[in-house]
């Protein structure tokens, strides 16, 4: 999807359509309070002049997304927003709304899979499409079908999207890149050497910074240098299967299928303070973070129908060291005041004497609520004796939180 988050928004502000916009911080109290001030008039209606702004802003949330009238500034997804007021200060400034960009990415999905009913999903704004069997799927190359698709998702919901097509998921992923937004580019096998080889090394999916750093470091800038490379050189410098998955990607080569049904691993939430926090000085702030998130996870849970057993946080401090720890119940639930007591236990064995900039609580060992094993169940049902939610959990140094 094209700048999904951005595009969901300006459903809802179409008068914001072409203006430099940023979606990210924290909560919608921004936007509810614009709309308390403005509530005898539609959203649609609502001035421009009336929304916040970024060079306003003041702390250290990041950008989940921006329009592409605000990428021209170099404004991203995931920068900071204090430098993103600097490179754009005229930015429009909207919070995120993850249950809207939800319901959005659950109806253009079924709007796929009523064409190509074989679809790995790969998050709230991006899936992969095997057409191979579509009837009709490879006139003029898949071009047809792409527009096909693009056109039922612009006509329910007046999103676009950018579609590559491609012999496998590999290829099919940089070619979605190329025309963005409303693009469709079809890269057969003897495009690889004129279309693919010339892109920079970082535009392979799976070749993060580090290594990007690392091939550029021996002159290897772009996919043409890296699949000149030896197989054995690479093996050599980046290991048995880095080195191999190097040199098969730069010549194409992806043998992965889709992945229609996958089961999530954990389900987490996690937030960054506007400023560092102290478990001690600032302990009814952080509480209440803290209980939230419990209570986020418990309903994630629940909503999705799964139940976990390894309960686990994770805080980064205030030098941006994380430190995680988990543990394991004899139970499975879902249950949020079960998870606050497990994870405020975890709290105890991690240093809570320096300042916080995240926390962040995780449910793993997940099972579907239906499917728990049979040994399990009696205890799953047996009461869990519960104390006051406002307990306390104290460590060797402060008290937590």
């Amino acid at each position: 999807m094209d700048a999904f988050y951005a595009s969901v928004e300006l459903l809802r502000y179409p008068q914001l359509k072409a203006l430099p916009v940023v979606i990210g911080g924290g909560r919608r109290r921004l936007d509810e309070a614009l709309r308390e001030q403005h509530s005898e008039l539609p959203l649609n209606e609502i001035p421009v002049q009336a929304f916040p702004v970024l060079k306003d802003y003041t702390g250290r949330g990041v950008i989940t997304t921006a329009t592409y009238a605000a990428r021209q500034f170099g404004v991203g997804s995931a920068m900071g927003m204090m430098k993103a007021a600097r490179l754009c200060p005229q930015a429009i400034l909207l919070p995120v709304d993850f249950d809207e960009y939800r319901k959005y990415s659950r109806l253009f999905k079924q709007l796929i899979l009523d064409i190509a009913p074989v679809m790995e999903d790969r998050g709230v704004d991006e899936v992969y499409i095997d057409f191979t069997d579509v009837p009709g799927g490879q006139r003029e190359g898949g071009r047809v079908l792409a527009r096909l698709i693009q056109k039922n998702i612009f006509d329910a919901t007046g999103l676009t999207c950018s579609i590559g097509v491609a012999p496998n998921k590999l290829i099919a992923k940089m070619a979605s890149e190329f025309n963005k937004p409303r693009g469709i580019s079809v890269v057969q096998p003897q495009d690889l050497q004129p279309l693919i080889w010339p892109l920079a090394c970082r535009k392979i999916n799976g070749v993060g910074p580090k290594a990007d750093e690392k091939l550029l470091a021996h002159g290897i800038r772009t996919i043409g240098d890296l699949a000149a490379r030896d197989r054995s050189w690479l093996v050599d410098h980046f290991g048995k299967s880095y080195g191999a998955w190097l040199f098969d990607a730069a010549w194409g080569r992806d043998e992965r299928r889709l992945v229609t049904e996958s089961e999530p691993v954990s389900i987490s939430r996690e937030t960054t303070f506007e400023r560092d926090l102290h478990a001690v000085h600032d302990k009814a702030a952080l509480g209440a973070v803290f209980t939230r998130l419990c209570e986020q996870v418990a309903a994630d849970l629940q909503r999705k129908g799964y139940v976990g057993k390894t309960i686990g946080i994770k805080l980064r401090y205030e030098t941006f060291k994380s430190v995680t720890r988990d543990r394991t119940l004899d139970i499975y639930t879902a249950d949020a005041h079960t998870i606050r007591q497990t994870a405020g236990q975890c709290l105890k064995r991690v240093d809570l004497t320096r300042r916080l900039r995240l926390l962040g609580v995780r449910v793993g060992s997940l099972v579907k609520t239906g499917e728990i094993p049979f040994f399990e169940k009696k205890v799953l049902s047996s009461s869990v004796e519960r104390t006051d939610s406002a307990i306390n959990f104290v460590s060797d140094t402060p008290q937590l939180f």
